[in-house]
């Protein structure tokens, strides 16, 4: 039985069918768990094929092809309703009750806790619109959507299509009836119902019109909505779209929605773009925080050209979607919003779980061989998006920005619409820009690894440069050389004010080909105090510094002028870090003699999580609990430093309050939650003061009557996702197992509360005490896998899998990976997607072994 998988081969199948249009009525009104889906769908197909629909559900009532009514019991079976000998032209008619998810996907179901009032919104990525409609679930049959909705008559409704006026029809209950879409595929449709606190806002095109344009969030949630700056942000994007596109926005309006328990950051339906609704701060955020939601409403309105206006034949080319809209909407942050410093913060942040994502031994290449619906995903992952963007970034650089943009507007006039492949978007760049693209695709796109560029300079004994080359290092695994469009750059420490500033001395910009590349720029000249090897990140691997320039960069880290060398030194200690080049103490003292100066918002966060994942697993174990304490209290000496009401107070604040573990640092944290130490300039709002108490509970010092006093006081969703986080933390063997209960277990649990479980649960900052709670969930983790994989929806078997991993135990005297390895072997015809994240985790532990051996010298 193929339970809720499609193969690619499948699709394919299908694929000879055209489908042209959809009209789904929904009715909202029929209970709390189920809702009414009837669905008419006309389609061709050759005469006499026989296939499948595709619809999951708990309760089918009607299936009629061509007039004739079908016997429910003989077709309908796991995911899929039967279709035996078609007409050439056919309509099918399907009538279901459907249920409400509270998982985040299809039709998600939220009650507020402020109001008690209901809130849908639909999620559809990957195969999740079969939740919702009988469908043709595969991208490249696209069709018309015609959706009719029924709803209590003081919700708001919102699909792809501009809301209409709603028809009452009594009894408190009224209809939307939505006109026909463009051809899209079906899963980014949407469908967006409840009470919703609706901002009108408009939108400008090139073309001349003016598009409406809502910002939406829950009742409860609108005082904290800044509408105006969200709409600020897409206008800047809908122009620099517009212009480098060549093409007008292709939909009759734009909304965007906030909306509660949501998985991922955003997705892109197609005129209705659902948000993560953290992105509503209610409470003081980091600046990164502020500037990661532009970036993300930006990489969601480019894929309305590239994704839903063009859309991917199948999910082997998701990472040409993704890594598009990442690659543009950073390149428009940066040049058409005021975060001018965006790539500083792409290298930081997305290159960084990029080259993570490349050295697990679940590598793949850019463009995955994606074989069915679990494969796809597992493969939301930082090579989709990060590494393929920084390919695209790099393919930019070697063809000409001018050129790329060329090629990708005769792709949007040839294919608007339809469906593609990534050769019909080479052939375009192949035109605009003269060259061959095919050895480029085989060595970028079609081979897995990440290489690393190593400088090589020799000097004599003034100083002055002898031999300069690069050198290209390959992964045994993958050895693949590859050639990188870069910038060598030098940089000396001249003297600037009263004080000194890191300033390029020299650039010189070189294809490296193969394992060694001569710098001739570099050769006669003194050795700068830095040389960079990809200088302005152009390039998409990893990187090194000769020793000079390391001593020197580190030394000196805030004394670059700008924030991209600046956060490509940091790269490349971390890099070293992980790579068991450098010991993690080392790489810890670097941070925190540096991170108090560092001025961008998005390093400081990337920076303060390096180095919580250096405390807690790089450290060699008898390091590890004097590190931690000394770790946190510099934390706290820092943010008693910062400038008051500082970004970076703030973050420091938040980084201290995770690791605070001994008496004097839990009374520091008690008096900043209770006013009695305040720092200057720090406001104790809402959601700070919830990371303080949970950093109390954590290290002991509150429990549950603080908890639900202050639950008591924020009785929202946000405060009901803290408090599980924080019950979960709770430093007893009897928290800990019920918390795994519930994550594992209990399928009434939201997504969001499991996910907030999850991270309660694994957080004990005192190592000592890490084996003693943690330990005795490791046999029932490997034991639950199966079940949990079988019976939970793939996103929250996913949080369990990748969540529960006893990743924090590597070095306490605890055998993680005999279990794992035990697990594996026991397990072979496991779905791979599970073998694939169960791997993964493995290969983190094995990381965190090898760097704990690397100790520094004394």
């Amino acid at each position: 039985m193929p339970g809720q998988n499609l193969t690619r081969d499948e699709a394919r199948t299908r694929a000879v069918m055209t489908v042209a249009s959809y009209d789904v009525a929904l009715d909202l009104t029929t209970g709390p768990t189920t809702f009414r889906s009837t669905t008419v769908v006309r389609f061709s197909a050759p005469a006499g094929m026989s296939t499948f629909v595709d619809l999951i559900a708990p309760t089918v009532h009607e299936v009629v092809l061509n007039g004739r009514a079908l016997e429910v019991a003989e077709v309908f079976a796991d995911s899929r309703i039967a279709l035996e000998s078609l007409a050439a032209d056919n309509e099918l008619r399907v009538v279901a009750d459907c249920a409400y998810m509270n998982t985040g996907e299809g039709l998600h179901r939220f009650v507020d806790p402020v109001d008690g009032e209901v809130y849908l919104y639909s999620q559809f990525e990957v195969a999740d619109s079969r939740r919702v409609f009988a469908v043709f679930e595969q991208p490249d049959l696209k069709a018309s959507f015609t959706f009719t909705v029924t709803a209590p008559d003081h919700w708001t409704v919102v699909s792809n299509s501009p809301t209409p006026e709603p028809e009452p029809l009594g009894e408190g209950a009224a209809r939307w009836s939505f006109d026909p879409t463009p051809p899209l595929s079906s899963y980014v449709t949407a469908i967006i119902a409840g009470p919703y606190h609706r901002h009108a806002g408009t939108i400008s095109s090139v073309d001349g019109r003016t598009l409406p344009a809502a910002v939406l969030c829950r009742a409860s949630l609108a005082e904290h909505l800044d509408a105006e700056e969200i709409l600020a942000i897409t206008q800047a994007g809908f122009g620099f779209y517009e212009e480098r596109f060549g093409r007008p926005y292709p939909f009759a309006k734009y909304d965007q929605v906030f909306v509660p328990e949501f998985n991922a950051g955003a997705m892109e339906n197609a005129g209705a773009v659902t948000f993560l609704e953290s992105y509503v701060f209610r409470s003081k955020v980091p600046d990164a925080t502020v500037e990661r939601r532009a970036i993300t409403i930006l990489h969601e309105l480019a894929h309305m050209w590239f994704g839903d206006l063009v859309t991917m034949r199948w999910w082997d080319d998701l990472w040409l979607n993704e890594s598009f809209a990442e690659y543009a909407s950073t390149l428009a942050a940066a040049e058409a919003t005021r975060w001018t410093t965006a790539w500083t913060t792409f290298s930081s942040l997305e290159k960084s779980w990029a080259y993570r994502q490349d050295q697990l031994p679940s590598t793949h290449p850019i463009v995955a061989d994606i074989r069915d619906l679990e494969d796809v995903e597992v493969n939301f992952d930082g090579i989709t998006y990060a590494k393929g963007a920084s390919v695209l970034k790099q393919l930019v650089a070697w063809v000409g920005e001018e050129q790329f943009f060329a090629g990708v507007r005769a792709y949007f006039a040839k294919h608007a619409w339809g469906n593609t492949e990534l050769r019909d978007l080479l052939a375009e760049l192949e035109v605009t820009s003269g060259r061959d693209l095919a050895s480029w695709s085989r060595l970028w796109l079609e081979q897995a690894g990440v290489t690393l560029l190593r400088p090589l300079v020799e000097v004599d004994a003034h100083g002055v440069v002898t031999h300069a080359e690069v050198a290209q290092e390959v992964p045994t695994e993958h050895p693949v050389q590859r050639p990188h469009r870069l910038v060598v750059a030098g940089y000396d420490l001249l003297p600037d004010g009263d004080g000194s500033r890191f300033t390029r001395t020299l650039r010189a910009e070189l294809d490296v080909r193969g394992p060694r590349t001569p710098v001739p720029d570099l050769v006669g000249r003194a050795h700068p105090d830095l040389v960079l090897v990809n200088d302005e990140d152009l390039a998409y691997a990893k990187v090194r510094l000769d020793r000079a320039s390391f001593a020197a960069a580190t030394e000196h880290l805030s004394e670059f002028g700008d924030t991209l060398p600046r956060a490509l030194v940091w790269a490349a200690a971390w890099d070293m870090t992980r790579d068991a080049e450098v010991p993690g103490e080392t790489f810890a003292e670097l941070v925190l003699r540096n991170v108090g100066d560092e001025s961008d918002s998005t390093v400081v966060l990337v920076l303060l999580r390096q180095l919580a994942t250096t405390v807690d697993l790089y450290l060699a174990p008898d390091r590890r609990a004097e590190v931690a304490r000394a770790t946190a209290d510099q934390l706290l000496a820092l943010a008693r430093s910062a400038r008051p009401g500082s970004d970076t107070q703030l973050q420091l604040v938040k980084a201290f309050a995770a690791r605070a573990v001994d008496p004097t640092q839990l009374d520091a944290l008690a008096a900043l939650l209770d006013g009695s130490g305040p720092l200057p300039g720090l406001t104790v709002d809402t959601d700070l003061r919830w990371e303080l108490l949970t950093g109390l509970v954590a290290g002991g010092r509150a429990g549950e009557a603080e908890i639900a006093a202050q639950l008591a006081t924020d009785a929202t969703a946000t405060g009901e996702r803290a408090a599980a986080a924080a019950r979960a933390a709770l430093p007893t063997a009897q928290a800990k197992a019920a918390a795994f209960e519930a994550a594992v277990h209990d399928t009434s649990l939201a997504n969001a509360l499991q996910t907030a479980t999850i991270a309660g649960l694994t957080r004990v900052p005192d190592p000592d005490r890490r084996r003693e709670l943690l330990e005795p969930l490791v046999e029932p983790y490997f034991a639950s896998l199966v079940d949990v994989w079988a019976t939970r929806t793939n996103e929250t078997a996913q949080n369990v899998v990748t969540g529960l991993f006893p990743t924090t135990l590597a070095g306490t005297g605890v055998d993680v990976l005999g279990p794992a390895d035990a697990w594996l072997a026991d397990h072979p015809d496991a779905p791979p997607a599970l073998r694939r994240l169960v791997a993964e985790s493995r290969d983190g532990v094995r990381r965190a072994l090898t760097a704990q051996a690397v100790v520094p010298a004394r």
